[in-house]
């Protein structure tokens, strides 16, 4: 039997916490090379960028519980509201109170940043509540992978380099495309392995709209062109050529992609979840490492 502590830790599914604090690294990575890395600011980037991640996964415990996604044939990780380990109203309010202290949390960084650090926080919490909120959320229109992108790529990146450099040169952007990709293919393996349950619910993710041989073509693509974008910033910017230590992934990346490619078995599936979060993390390490060598 689970105790409080555990069942609010398994909510928060810390396994996708990569997705979140992978593009604060790289962000901070280039604003220190840059030489305006900023210790106070960086940790509470990092700290506010968890808070969202987790109010997003306690929203979409609740959301998928209410909207019949998550049932008793669900082969995914246990989702503690569709258990009844916690009551929706409960969860409900879990979700409200983490996302209020993402926004204290982010005071200071909208104190320095200003605008276009409040306008990223403003929507990058609207964007998680809209992504499984009712018929309408970015989930049911498939609309979930263009956003998950956006936040957890370029706007991470960008937003974590400003708020310390006041300032953002383009290569800081197309350097957030590759955590962006990664955070996709994150998705595509949950949406892969729900194919089933979310049909059924009408929950039309891009896997469903497609088909499955979609999503594990565009996973694939996703993983091979993010390990693969370091090269094009070296040719761009004639420098930063130990950032290319992260092509020594591409090992890894084959049997990911063999994995999701000849196997239907949810527990291998949520394997590959675990696995392409901490290929996100490994290639956040590598780049930043490597950018400032």
């Amino acid at each position: 039997m689970w105790n409080s502590l555990q069942i609010w830790l398994h909510a928060a599914r810390p396994k996708t916490l990569a997705a979140s604090l992978s593009p604060v690294l790289v962000g901070t990575a280039m604003a220190i090379e840059a030489g305006g890395g900023d210790a106070l600011v960086a940790g509470c980037t990092f700290l506010s960028a968890a808070l969202i991640q987790v109010g997003v996964n306690y929203h979409n415990d609740y959301t998928d519980y209410l909207q019949g996604a998550d049932t008793e044939e669900r082969t995914g990780p246990l989702r503690v509201t569709q258990a009844g380990l916690v009551a929706p109203d409960t969860m409900r309010r879990a979700t409200i109170a983490v996302f209020v202290a993402a926004v204290a949390t982010g005071g200071y960084l909208i104190y320095r940043g200003g605008l276009p650090i409040l306008l990223i926080g403003i929507a990058s919490i609207g964007t998680a509540i809209w992504y499984t909120a009712g018929p309408y959320s970015l989930a049911a229109l498939g609309l979930a992978d263009l956003a998950v992108f956006i936040f957890f790529g370029p706007v991470a990146v960008a937003g974590t380099y400003y708020v310390q450099v006041l300032a953002c040169p383009p290569e800081v952007i197309v350097a957030g495309i590759a955590p962006g990709l990664f955070s996709v293919g994150i998705l595509l393996v949950n949406n892969i392995r729900d194919l089933p349950n979310d049909r059924d619910a009408g929950k039309r993710t891009l896997v469903v709209r497609l088909g499955r041989r979609f999503g594990v073509r565009f996973y694939g693509i996703c993983l091979f062109c993010a390990v693969l974008l370091p090269v094009g910033l070296v040719v761009w910017t004639g420098g930063h050529w130990w950032s290319l230590l992260t092509l020594g992934m591409l090992p890894f990346l084959v049997g990911a992609f063999r994995t999701v490619r000849q196997t239907s078995d949810p527990d291998r599936l949520n394997g590959l979840l675990a696995t392409t979060g901490q290929l996100l993390a490994l290639w956040s390490v590598l780049f930043s490492i490597g950018w400032n060598l």
